[in-house]
Parts: C-alpha cells; sequence; structure tokens
C-alpha cells in the first residue's frame, strides 16, 4: 500500500465547496466545472501538481495530504482558519472613489474586482468614497474538500515544471547540473527569477540558476 509523505511530489484532483450551500468555489474535475458557472468549459482541466508540506493549497488541506493512499477518494471539512482565514475588520477600508475612476471603473455595491492585484469587494460607494472589502472571498467561511490523489510524481523534470507552473506562472527551458537548475530567460525575467529563486530552492531542493539567452519569449510571466 502506497503512502504519501511531507516533500512528495503528487497528482491531484480536487473540488472545494464552501460548507453551508454546497457551491462549489474551486475545481479541477471536469465533471464539477459546470456547476460554477453553469455552462461547458472551454478546456479540459488539468489534475494539480504540488509538493506535499509548502502550502501551495490552504493550510488544512495542504497538512491533510500526508500519509493518504493513492487512488483513494478524501472528504476534509475545514474551519476559517485552517482553509482562508477569518475576517479581519481592519481589512475593510474607505478609498476615494477617484482612485476607481482613474481605472475607468464606477464601484457598485457587491461588485467584486481586482485592485492592485488584490480580489476586493464593494461593500459601500457614496459621496466620493468607496467602502472596500479586502478580506478574501472565503475568509470566514467552513469549506469542504473532496480529493483523490492519482499518483506520486518521481520525475525531476515533471517537478520543476509543475513549480513553474505554481510559482513562475510559465515555463521556462532550463538544464540540470549538478544539483543547479539553470533556467533558460530574456534578460527583463531574470530578475522575476531571482526573486522567486528562494521559494524554488526550498521546494524542490535544488540550487537555482539563470542564463540570459536570445530567444523571445512570447508572453511574461503573471506576477
Amino acid at each position: 500500500m502506497i503512502k504519501t509523505n511531507k516533500n512528495d511530489f503528487i497528482e491531484i484532483e480536487f473540488t472545494g465547496r464552501i460548507s453551508n450551500t454546497n457551491e462549489i468555489f474551486d475545481t479541477n474535475i471536469k465533471s464539477d466545472l459546470p456547476k460554477t458557472n453553469n455552462q461547458e468549459p472551454k478546456t479540459d482541466p488539468k489534475p494539480f501538481i504540488l509538493s506535499i508540506g509548502h502550502k501551495m493549497l490552504p493550510t488544512g488541506f495542504d497538512e491533510n495530504l500526508e500519509g493518504k493512499e493513492i487512488g483513494k477518494q478524501y472528504n476534509l471539512n475545514l474551519k476559517p482558519e485552517q482553509a482562508f482565514g477569518k475576517r479581519n475588520p481592519q481589512l475593510i477600508r474607505m478609498i476615494p472613489t477617484k482612485h476607481f475612476h482613474a481605472q475607468k471603473i464606477e464601484p457598485q455595491k457587491g461588485m467584486q474586482l481586482s485592485l492592485d492585484g488584490q480580489l476586493v469587494k464593494i461593500l459601500s460607494s457614496d459621496r466620493g468614497r468607496t467602502l472596500v472589502d479586502f478580506n478574501n472571498p472565503l475568509a470566514g467561511k467552513n469549506v469542504t474538500y473532496t480529493y483523490k490523489i492519482n499518483k506520486i510524481i518521481t520525475d525531476q523534470k515533471e517537478k520543476i515544471n509543475a513549480l513553474q507552473d505554481f510559482i513562475f506562472k510559465k515555463q521556462f527551458d532550463f538544464d540540470i547540473n549538478n544539483n543547479t537548475i539553470t533556467f533558460k530567460t530574456e534578460k527583463q525575467f531574470e530578475p522575476f527569477i531571482k526573486i522567486f529563486a528562494p521559494k524554488f530552492e526550498e521546494i524542490i531542493g535544488m540550487k537555482i540558476n539563470s542564463k540570459i539567452t536570445e530567444e523571445k519569449t512570447q508572453t511574461p510571466p503573471h506576477k
């Protein structure tokens, strides 16, 4: 019987629901995707590859993955402090409405939008002032996950590419030599790799370098 251990790379399928409503907020299972938006998915979802013990999923979910059997279905209930945190009143702030107008946004009560790279909710907007909730939309909620671990990943290149998808949000070409990964990148992306190298090294257990190439990258990585 194969069971998972901390630092294992695993391929996992899961669906996350808000416990009291059963509403799906996250899934990589095709049959559950239409239930999130009432329409057929445009692309097939892919199983998620992660390293156990490195908080690549909510803390309580990550901690639950250790010691699990491959191929077995599991159900997990998490309280807010184990998932997306408790609601913090200090994260509700008043912002001048002109800040939104400068970005050609007319704030409306109940609107969810990205503000300075963070998902926020508009609570009210009146007389030039807008009340904004910076709490995670799932903060304060009990959530439930159903999941299955398909396999343990042993291929080093597959591990590296999975981490690139998670940390860089894109994949760079790379070489492996003497326990060192050297990413090939354009000059403009080298600082980006250096910023995230410590986290990459922590998870993969290898040293990270970068090498500037003349090859053009079509899309920049997302921060």
